[in-house]
């Protein structure tokens, strides 16, 4: 009988979620399960990945990059009426389905905002005869806690909901307990995976020397400006690719086109980005964990410019471990200007990375779906024993 996985992903300012969660949704059906991605953000194009079964709440997305205010589609205030829609879609969906599998990305150590319809989700699969599997799917870097608690409320709704939590890394790099201080109280439900990367790419027949990426592109446009200006600065650079993201702002995109030099393409998105890094010299990215787990594999040199704002810590812890292994040269958005950027690409490009050695395993896809058939071979065998 074939297992059916529903998988819970909301993404609310850039797309890291979604595309993790998209490489991970993959790799389950690749070995025969049935898999039902259920998306909560605003639509985005190559996402999910074609033949992967879809859910499309009523789309959820934060006003601003502090992740304060929840907003519907139009980008008015989401209101009670509009939250209640959503969470009667969500358990309908759970209730026709009616899944062996639920993952829900993120939560509980994250995206408290959608506790609205994520508890209530927990309730029914509860009392669900027979039970689903509950998984977290968690990166191996979180976001510091701004406000005392919030830590002891995920402990108790793991211990009491949940039966492992799939971290996403390599302890070797980032174990969960780094960033999460009781990382002890769940241990026994704790399983690192590795990164989740994608397969390894075939260098792209397309050559760039160097690959300057802003992620979704809500929040990258001063990045990408920086980057065209130390491109400006260093003529001998030649064949530079910039990919500003799906979100940027259209009078962002035509502001950065007119300031283009010659060297530069300029794209919004290329679904080969693995394969452009693997025959790139060197990428210029933010510090996101999907950006990051692509320069791991494809072992190109890099520049992070970790995304900061609105007391945000994720993406510097990150940067700050890949500068401190050698992996790359980390600039701070603060410092964000034309020379700037042109001596930190000038750093990079002179960089050994071969002495920074195997970061992380990379295999984190292929091995989510190993657990969640090894989890669903051992309640057969329960089921068969009982």
């Amino acid at each position: 009988m074939t297992t059916c996985v529903f998988f819970y992903v909301q993404h609310l300012l850039g797309i890291g979620h979604l595309a993790r969660a998209s490489r991970i949704a993959s790799a389950v059906q690749a070995r025969g399960m049935a898999v039902t991605l259920v998306t909560g953000g605003l639509p985005v194009a190559g996402f999910p990945p074609t033949g992967l079964d879809h859910v499309a709440l009523p789309p959820l997305a934060v006003s601003d990059g502090d992740f304060a205010g929840l907003v519907d589609g139009t980008g008015n205030p989401a209101d009670a009426a509009y939250l209640d829609a959503r969470r009667a879609a969500l358990l309908a969906a759970f209730d026709r389905l009616r899944p062996d599998v639920v993952i829900t990305e993120a939560f509980p150590f994250g995206r408290r905002q959608v506790r609205f319809e994520l508890l209530p989700l927990l309730a029914a699969i509860a009392v669900a005869r027979p039970r689903p599997i509950l998984l977290a799917s968690v990166r191996d870097i979180l976001q510091q806690r701004a406000k005392p608690g919030r830590d002891a409320d995920t402990v108790d709704l793991v211990r009491a909901h949940y039966d492992r939590v799939l971290v996403h890394g390599d302890p070797a790099f980032a174990a969960l307990g780094d960033t999460f201080p009781l990382a002890d109280q769940i241990a026994d439900k704790v399983i690192h995976t590795g990164l989740v990367c994608p397969p390894v790419p075939v260098p792209a027949p397309e050559r760039f020397d160097i690959v300057v990426s802003a992620g979704g592109g809500a929040v990258g446009a001063g990045l990408v400006r920086a980057a065209l200006a130390a491109v400006a600065l260093r003529p001998a650079l030649d064949r530079v690719l910039v990919i500003t993201g799906p979100n940027l702002p259209q009078a962002d995109y035509d502001a950065l086109a007119a300031l283009a030099p010659p060297a530069v393409t300029l794209c919004r998105f290329r679904s080969d980005f693995a394969a452009l890094l693997a025959s790139a010299r060197l990428s210029v990215s933010q510090a996101g964990y999907n950006t990051v787990a692509d320069i791991v594999q494809a072992g190109c040199r890099a520049v992070l410019v970790p995304f900061a704002a609105g007391g945000e810590t994720e993406q510097t812890d990150r940067a700050t471990r890949l500068h401190q292994a050698g992996r790359a040269v980390m600039l701070a958005e603060a410092d964000l200007s034309g020379p700037a950027m042109a001596t930190a690409i000038d750093r990079a490009l002179a960089q050994d990375i071969t002495a920074a050695g195997r970061l992380a395993q990379t295999d984190g896809a292929a091995r989510v779906a190993d657990i969640i058939a090894d989890l669903m071979a051992a309640r057969a065998d329960q089921t068969e024993i009982t």
